[in-house]
């Protein structure tokens, strides 16, 4: 399960998409990785991998998955996107507090 150390600083971990595949949908459904890909026309490696918060979730996985599960593409792309973000940020808020915000104002 990947998530973020942020416990420490008293906000929530960071939850990867494979974890919320995992524990949202496979395992209350009682689905395995291989059913899971098997059904859906992918590599058994590439959900495990997903699962283990080792490989991101693809526009075509996304697809996929939104097609399984009935719910949207977007969703899993949220997901996926969210995750990254709060991963981007870690370490660069000394970085991003140094850059301007745009007045509008001609150069």
């Amino acid at each position: 399960m990947k998530t973020s150390s942020s416990r420490r600083s008293g906000k929530l971990p960071n939850i990867h998409p494979g974890t919320v595949l995992q524990e949202e949908f496979l395992l209350p459904m009682g689905i395995s990785a291989y059913r899971l890909a098997k059904d859906i026309g992918i590599p058994q490696t590439r959900v495990s991998q997903v699962i283990k918060g080792e490989r991101r979730v693809t526009a075509d996985t996304a697809l996929r998955l939104s097609k399984y599960f009935g719910n949207s593409a977007k969703f899993w792309l949220g997901l996926q996107n969210d995750f990254d973000l709060e991963e981007e940020l870690k370490g660069k808020s000394k970085e991003l507090a140094v850059i301007p915000q745009a007045t509008g104002k001609a150069a």
